[in-house]
């Protein structure tokens, strides 16, 4: 694999890691309890960076196949990566009303974060061929 073609995946790792530091900092300055959460903060931005290194494989093939498809490609890999984060926030969703609703917003927060990210990728490699 040439440069060119890591060069997206590597961006990618890169941002995550800067932003999971920044998170980590930020929860450090606000004294935020993790070891309540049901899911560690490493693990969501693990997740969360498989789940897009997978939508930049997929919309990189879609590019090489057929250019035209790429937006609806996008949209498609969109919304199976919302059923995955559905069923990886359930058991978040079931407790009745949580004292502290951190680990939900976190999770918001990484979806979005990570779903701009994507958006901002599909949109430069839908800009490419102007």
């Amino acid at each position: 694999m040439n440069f060119k073609k890591a060069l997206p995946f590597l961006t990618l790792g890169g941002i995550a890691f800067l932003l999971y530091v920044i998170h980590k900092m930020i929860f450090y300055g606000l004294n935020v309890n993790q070891k309540a959460f049901h899911y560690s903060l490493g693990t969501l931005y693990l997740f969360f960076t498989v789940l897009s290194m997978i939508i930049f494989k997929v919309l990189l093939t879609i590019k090489k196949r057929s250019f035209d498809n790429v937006g609806m490609s996008f949209l498609l890999a969109t919304s199976i990566k919302m059923v995955f984060c559905y069923l990886i926030l359930r058991p978040l969703l079931q407790v009745p009303k949580p004292s502290d609703p951190t680990e939900r917003i976190n999770f918001l927060i990484l979806f979005i974060v990570f779903l701009t990210i994507e958006t901002l990728f599909t949109i430069r490699l839908v800009n490419e061929k102007q």
